[in-house]
């Protein structure tokens, strides 16, 4: 499996990605053959080798004639459908664009359509995300992991007026992103670097176990009194074939209420999207007998989560964590038994090979309907499957 990790030390920006890209070794040449399709005014990407704190990169200066367009999101992604570059660098573009709008939208309190990109929707802003878009593309890499990103201290003027750092529409953007913290006054992640990272990355956390072939350098445009100014690019092989992802958990500790109140709260975690829930029986202070409720995530339902937890339990506080979680590949899948079509997931093992799990609710359905033992269902089931 070929990984690509970001190493956000110094945050994250558009043209940060594309000049670390470029130093990685993807073609300036396709990536500007792509930009001249979509139609800019002399819009060209120029390379140099630059040095940040005594480190060298490559810093990506888009050149175009000077214009004062505000572009809405439908007027960029008509661009886009109408440059030459391959469907699935549309797609990825289109996506990193449609993430960023959804986020301007939600800090200026109005719909995506009616958004007007200031800054981001600029030549430099639209060369840095598609170009990005065709890099990603060309790397042909399975995975993108991501460090956690710093965003700096500090203010910062933007079309809107002054802003603290991270700007709104960042912020909005790293919701459930893990943000490491940073005292230097400066805006190291920007809107396009966050909306880039939050589109593209798999996976948020330490570097992970690989044969590193290649690493990339791309600066950013200040230079930095305290540390370099670059984005570290490190692609690699791993022969980990399992998939993965980031989840998070939550967790607290509980001595005062029921096992009523407990399984109630449990179901409407579930209702709400957790991926699991479960308590655990531990020992508390004084002696008292307790449990742990875990509940497992996705970032985008923390909030939700934890105020049903508040709501419904006794608990002042709440645990959190953002955990790497690995895991199978696996699809919906059909047997024809007995008793009727019963639903389940097929796994698809490192090896080829194939695991079939019937689905509860399924069978649990047949069982009722035909009078039979729920056991009997599973058994046919699985019996169905290796026939």
């Amino acid at each position: 499996m070929k990984i690509a990790y970001f190493d956000c030390t110094s945050g994250i920006s558009g043209d940060m990605t594309l000049g670390t890209l470029v130093d990685a070794g993807v073609d300036l040449g396709a990536i500007q053959e792509g930009i001249d399709s979509l139609g800019l005014p002399s819009c060209k990407l120029v390379a140099e080798e630059v040095h940040r704190h005594g480190f060298r990169a490559t810093k990506i200066d888009v050149q175009h004639e000077p214009e004062h367009a505000h572009r809405h999101l439908h007027q960029i992604t008509d661009m886009i459908d109408g440059s030459s570059i391959s469907a699935s660098q549309k797609e990825l573009a289109k996506r990193i664009f449609t993430r960023l709008g959804e986020a301007e939208a939600k800090v200026h309190g109005t719909t995506i359509r009616k958004v007007h990109f200031h800054e981001v929707g600029a030549v430099d802003s639209i060369a840095d995300i598609v170009g990005s878009a065709i890099g990603l593309d060309l790397l042909r890499v399975d995975r993108i992991v991501c460090s956690p990103i710093p965003t700096g201290n500090g203010h910062i003027v933007i079309a809107h007026g002054r802003v603290a750092v991270p700007a709104p529409a960042t912020a909005e953007l790293l919701k459930g992103i893990p943000i490491e913290a940073s005292a230097i006054e400066c805006e190291l992640t920007t809107p396009t670097g966050a909306a880039i990272a939050a589109t593209v990355v798999d996976e948020f956390g330490p570097l992970p176990g690989m044969m590193i072939e290649t690493i990339g350098y791309g600066a950013g445009t200040k230079e930095l009194t305290e540390q370099a100014n670059v984005l570290r690019l490190i692609i690699g092989e791993t022969d980990d074939d399992t998939h993965s992802d980031q989840i998070w958990v939550l967790e607290t500790n509980l001595d005062d209420i029921s096992g009523e109140v407990v399984g109630h709260c449990s179901n409407l975690l579930a209702e709400a999207g957790a991926l699991d829930v479960y308590t655990t029986a531990i020992q508390m202070k004084k002696n008292r007998p307790g449990m742990k409720l875990s509940v497992l995530c996705d970032g985008s339902h923390i909030k939700r989560l934890e105020k049903i937890i508040f709501r419904e339990t006794s608990t002042l506080g709440v645990r959190r964590w953002p955990a790497s979680r690995h895991k199978l590949e696996r699809r919906q899948h059909i047997v024809e038994t007995q008793y009727g079509a019963v639903e389940g997931k097929l796994a698809i093992l490192a090896d080829g090979s194939t695991s079939f799990s019937p689905e509860y609710e399924s069978c649990r359905q047949i069982a009722e309907d035909k009078s039979v033992a729920l056991k009997d269902v599973y058994e046919e089931a699985r019996r169905a499957y290796r026939d």
